[in-house]
């Protein structure tokens, strides 16, 4: 039986890297436990005082929610979205418009026992979708209706804000359904599909969405082939137009969060579940940095801030789920990036 995995493994059948474990990097902060079991968090920096940020991280479940917690890991009770029909997801952005003269900060999130995403303003918690967001209603198969993965992309060129959507199960072309949000003149907000992309290998799912606004991209994990990149852009076409991180993972390839620098700096950060550590690639060219054992098991969701917080966080902010239905909060110093 060792020859033959010897020989799958050299067939490319296995990925047998054998790595071994890095020194594990303690977080700064532990969060109180969900009832549940957590996946995936998203950070919204408050513009008026960032001691006072939020962490968002989703509880999956069919009585989950969407957790808020403060810098030291302590559940904002009224900061939280509860029974939600086992949510997965979760991503914010910041500015959507309403309407001419007004603005909101926003998250969303998937619901997949309803076939759905949600839409709630940020702090104020308020919904926005009129009940939910109806996702991937025409395809023929309902298995393939069942969302699993979201991240918001922010257009630089004239602010339209999208949700792009992945889900539990879906075909080998067209995986990924990106909608264009938009308020009606009674402030719901309702999304238009403007395209269906994305190559899915057959293998495991594609879970783990990323888009980085500044340089127009979508990141997403075909858990098992490698992270693929397309213009987040909807005009530019549905080209793959990056595939990388194939041979650097021991198995499942999950979470993604952006590191944003000036000037096109920064990094994309990946999360190598089983083998408990995060790789670490350039945002400029995708080309590997190295990797960090930051004491996670089996992380899903991560993500990133690279600005100061607190005193605690002083160069930023990278929180990842753990397996024990919590998140870990890292000072981003703690990755040892520039």
């Amino acid at each position: 039986m060792k020859k033959l995995i010897i020989g799958l493994c050299a067939l490319g059948f296995f990925a047998c890297n054998n790595k071994e474990k890095l020194p594990a990097i303690a977080p700064d902060v532990i969060t109180e436990k969900t009832p549940n079991d957590t996946d995936d968090p998203a950070i919204w920096v408050n513009p008026q005082d960032a001691s006072k940020s939020i962490v968002f991280g989703t509880d999956k479940d069919t009585n989950g929610g969407i957790y808020a917690f403060n810098l030291d890991g302590k559940i904002i009770q009224d900061k939280c979205i509860l029974n939600v029909k086992r949510p997965n997801n979760v991503d914010l952005r910041y500015g959507f418009a309403i309407n001419d003269s007004t603005k909101t900060d926003i998250i969303v999130f998937t619901e997949r026992e309803k076939q759905q995403i949600r839409v709630y303003s940020v702090p104020s918690m308020k919904p926005l979708d009129n009940g939910g967001i109806p996702v991937f209603a025409d395809d023929e198969n309902n298995e393939f209706r069942y969302p699993m993965g979201v991240s918001l992309y922010k257009s630089p060129k004239d602010d339209a804000m999208y949700a792009i959507v992945g889900r539990k199960a879906g075909p080998l072309e067209g995986y990924l359904y990106q909608y264009k949000l938009t308020a009606d003149s009674l402030g719901v907000v309702t999304g238009e599909v403007v395209r269906k992309f994305g190559s899915f290998s057959g293998k495991k799912e594609i879970e783990a969405i990323a888009v980085d606004d500044e340089l127009g991209f979508v990141y997403y994990s075909d858990e098992m082939t490698g992270v693929k990149k397309y213009y987040a852009e909807p005009s530019k076409g549905n080209e793959q137009v990056g595939l990388f991180g194939q041979q650097d993972f021991t198995e499942d390839i999950e979470g993604i969060a952006i590191a944003t620098k000036p000037n096109g700096k920064g990094y994309v950060i990946v999360s190598d579940q089983q083998q408990g550590q995060f790789n670490i690639y350039k945002r400029s060219d995708n080309t590997f940095v190295k990797a960090v054992n930051l004491s996670t098991v089996e992380t899903d969701g991560c993500d990133v801030v690279t600005v100061p917080l607190n005193k605690t966080f002083t160069q930023g902010l990278f929180a990842a789920m753990n397996d024990d239905a919590s998140f870990y909060f890292f000072d981003y110093k703690k990755l040892g990036l520039e």
